[in-house]
């Protein structure tokens, strides 16, 4: 088992992580409110490529320590930083999804580009997803303490639900099998129910836009235009916008958790974008 210490605002934890493949590293951040584990089709196809992959448990969730604090973005980018540090990484490819885009944002904004090379966005929460009166597309706040309260008063019934929607299930459209969807709600149900919370209000409400601005090294922005959960319309093509010279992939028909659904074209461009 790999663990890593790092030291972040409030106090150290250890962070779990798992390292396969050998060549150019490229760093997976996970999303909400799942783990490492999520990655499981990136982390069997990249490394057969000549790519190192290192994907690791956000603080609260998988294998990693569960404090109960340090959930905001300054101390999850601090936690990325020191999986970094520690392991003295350099030309990284960043990755993150939905919720993990935010690390990748906050990390290149506030510690720079030095050890990192490109960075990858899927299905990211960036710049911001709450409504607010500079953001009047976004999702209502309402609908986050929605969720909150949801996960208080029944974790298990709410990730249920909640992974047919990361999915893109209807009447009529089963993406995923019964097993897949099993399997994602144990990842969540890993999870510290603090952290399932705490990092609602953190990728709802933080504003990534200056953070977005200072990315100075190839970005790749991949989204599905069926996303129910992260709108594409008011995340990706913004932050395609503020991203200096990065690159837009729109999936056509693709919902949130297409790290699954569309795992085949993802890897491609994934492949196609770091070797390039």
């Amino acid at each position: 088992m790999s663990t890593i210490k790092v030291q972040g605002n409030v106090s150290s934890i250890s962070l779990f992580y798992e390292d396969w493949g050998h060549g150019s590293p490229v760093v997976l951040i996970h999303g909400w409110p799942l783990n490492h584990r999520m990655w499981e089709h990136q982390m069997l196809e990249l490394p057969r490529h000549g790519l190192r992959c290192i994907a690791y448990d956000r603080r609260g969730f998988g294998a990693s320590d569960k404090p109960w604090e340090g959930y905001d973005y300054d101390n999850l980018a601090s936690d990325l930083h020191g999986i970094l540090e520690g392991l003295d990484l350099k030309n990284v490819t960043l990755v993150g999804f939905s919720m993990g885009g935010g690390e990748v944002a906050r990390y290149l904004g506030t510690y720079g580009s030095s050890r990192v090379s490109k960075a990858v966005l899927i299905s990211s929460i960036t710049p911001l997803l709450m409504q607010c009166e500079d953001n009047p597309e976004g999702v209502p706040h309402a609908q986050f303490e929605k969720i909150v309260e949801a996960v208080r008063n029944d974790r298990a019934a709410f990730l249920t639900s909640f992974g047919k929607l990361f999915y893109g299930e209807g009447i009529l459209s089963r993406p995923v099998s019964s097993e897949m969807l099993q399997w994602t709600s144990s990842m969540a149900l890993c999870a510290s129910p603090k952290a399932t919370i705490d990092c609602v209000r953190s990728f709802s409400q933080t504003d990534f836009a200056r953070d977005l601005k200072n990315i100075d090294v190839p970005t790749l922005i991949i989204h599905g235009d069926d996303d129910r959960i992260v709108p594409l319309d008011t995340t990706g093509k913004i932050a395609a916008k503020m991203v200096k010279g990065s690159q837009l992939s729109v999936f056509s028909g693709a919902p949130h958790g297409l790290f699954i659904t569309d795992k085949e074209r993802l890897n491609s461009e994934l492949l196609t974008f770091i070797k390039s």
